[in-house]
């Protein structure tokens, strides 16, 4: 099995298994279709009897079962668990038997040694001949014994004595997870903060590991976006100030650059120019930039179409547009859109008066738009299972920290389900629309259709292939959800002014795009 850490994105432990399609052929996705982000996501290995957990939060791998144990080599300090006698042609019997599962004997005097005793689950029969089970805990690791019959079991009865006799099978199973015990880590499981790094190549390389993980994402307004990282200082990204320089040396090189041509959706543009408001028009259509664009790896050029008009800006406009592109940062969880400098997005009428973002530069009039390029869209991929970018990028979390409501003071959040956040976006943005029928007018959904290869916001154009995603056309890999559904289906996106949300059927947002 490849090296996969506690604490590993669900984003990067895929990716390894699916280097080795040999040895795990099948890969099995277990998530709720309507609650994808509050409830734990399952990958299932059955060919190899093992389990992973994953939180909805953050999904990151929390606990590591072995519910089979013919089916995978494992081992302790270069001592087998299992001995490899037991293992022969067990690995393809369908369940495991007696003679190939570790005893008591063997966990307690050759692997682990002594502990302290574990936990008893009576039955939940009335039979006093139905079997119980005792969970036998060491830091970070526990192994299930079944006891034959609740009559065996008794408060006055040594452990090690019932699990030594006859009346106690060989462990049915183990689980590897963070925390002193079981029964002192199964309450906060999913919820506790992991000590350990999302990418499995920082795995135990501690501060010095490389390129520093992004651990959440503060939206600020007007442009000003804020990275706060696992070990070192918060890198702010000032959108049309930002360089592609900047980003490089603040968050590595990016794992690709997607550069594409495509102005289909700019047709919407001519809506916000005839608006009486145009400054107050919601994100999606606002003037500055199609915005409409929420692909992760596709992009418009953002060249005014005026300047085809003009001879003398025609070949410094093609220039800049041939070199606008994504920087896609797929093990970070966004993208970063380069283009020419913009207008910043409007400032919220709640915004805190006492911030003041680390700019510099915030006078467009001298960012010389024409000059250079800059960082002037933020991408944030929430990675919903059943969706059709998924797994492409893993899970980023993000706040909004720039539009608190008189009920509400707390940030928005990526858990929160769209409705709540529209409801308080809505709040917050009332009083700079003219009407209620602009209101109503300007926060229309727009639907995006991710299943055709002709679709703006197609990821078949993206990275090259639906084959390359879980629940693709690769044999043996399948998502399960509660209704049996394969896809979420189409998105809708909806903006305001700074932002637009892809928002899927269930009301997760699969992606929040900053400009």
């Amino acid at each position: 099995m490849p090296a996969i850490a506690l604490g590993a994105s669900l984003h990067d432990v895929l990716h390894r298994l699916k280097a080795e399609p040999q040895t795990y052929p099948t890969i099995d996705i277990s998530y709720s279709s309507v609650r994808p982000i509050d409830t734990p996501i399952l990958l299932g290995l059955p060919a190899n009897g093992i389990r992973l957990r994953f939180d909805g939060p953050d999904q990151r791998l929390r606990l590591i079962e072995v519910l089979d144990f013919s089916k995978s080599r494992l081992s302790y300090k270069n001592i087998e668990i299992v001995k490899p006698s037991s293992l022969g042609t067990a690995i393809t019997a369908p369940q495991s038997s007696v003679s190939s599962r570790p005893s008591f004997r063997h966990v307690y005097n050759r692997l682990f040694g002594p502990t302290f005793p574990g936990e008893y689950i009576p039955s939940s029969s009335q039979d006093g001949e139905a079997a119980g089970t005792y969970i036998l805990s060491y830091p970070g690791i526990a192994f299930t014994f079944s006891i034959q019959s609740s009559s065996a079991w008794s408060v006055n009865l040594d452990f090690v004595t019932l699990l030594s006799s006859s009346a106690a099978s060989p462990a049915s199973s183990m689980a590897i997870f963070h925390g002193s015990s079981w029964s002192d880590a199964r309450a906060s499981i999913f919820t506790l903060t992991s000590p350990h790094p999302r990418s499995l190549s920082l795995a135990g390389r501690g501060r010095e590991g490389g390129v520093d993980e992004v651990e959440l994402v503060k939206v600020h307004g007007e442009g000003c976006i804020e990275l706060v990282r696992r070990f070192g200082p918060p890198f702010w990204i000032i959108l049309s100030e930002t360089t592609p320089q900047d980003l490089v040396a603040e968050l590595g090189p990016p794992d690709a650059i997607y550069r594409k041509n495509d102005r289909r959706l700019a047709i919407h543009k001519a809506r916000s120019a005839g608006s009486r408001h145009p400054g107050r028009a919601n994100g999606m259509y606002s003037g500055q930039d199609e915005s409409t664009d929420t692909d992760q790896s596709s992009s418009h050029t953002t060249t005014d179409d005026s300047d085809e008009d003009d001879p003398a800006s025609t070949g410094k406009s093609h220039d800049m547009a041939s070199a606008e592109c994504f920087y896609n940062y797929f093990h970070h969880g966004f993208d970063v859109f380069i283009s020419s400098p913009t207008t910043p997005s409007a400032r919220s009428p709640t915004s805190p008066l006492a911030f003041s973002p680390p700019s510099v530069n915030k006078d467009p009039s001298n960012a010389t738009p024409t000059a250079y390029l800059t960082a002037t869209k933020l991408l944030l991929h929430a990675n919903i299972p059943g969706s059709y970018p998924f797994n492409r990028h893993r899970r980023s979390r993000w706040t909004l920290e720039h539009v608190p409501s008189a009920q509400h003071t707390e940030p928005l959040n990526s858990e929160m389900p769209f409705d709540d956040i529209a409801g308080r976006l809505r709040e917050v943005w009332r009083p700079t629309y003219g009407s209620k029928d602009e209101e109503k007018s300007l926060q229309r959904g727009m639907v995006l259709n991710r299943g055709w290869g002709d679709s703006p916001g197609s990821s078949c154009e993206l990275l090259g292939g639906w084959e390359e995603s879980i629940g693709g056309n690769r044999k043996g890999i399948g998502d399960t959800t509660g209704d049996g559904e394969q896809s979420l289906g189409n998105t809708e996106l909806f903006g305001f002014p700074g932002l637009v949300f892809e928002v899927l059927k269930n009301g997760a947002v699969s992606c929040l795009t900053v400009f």
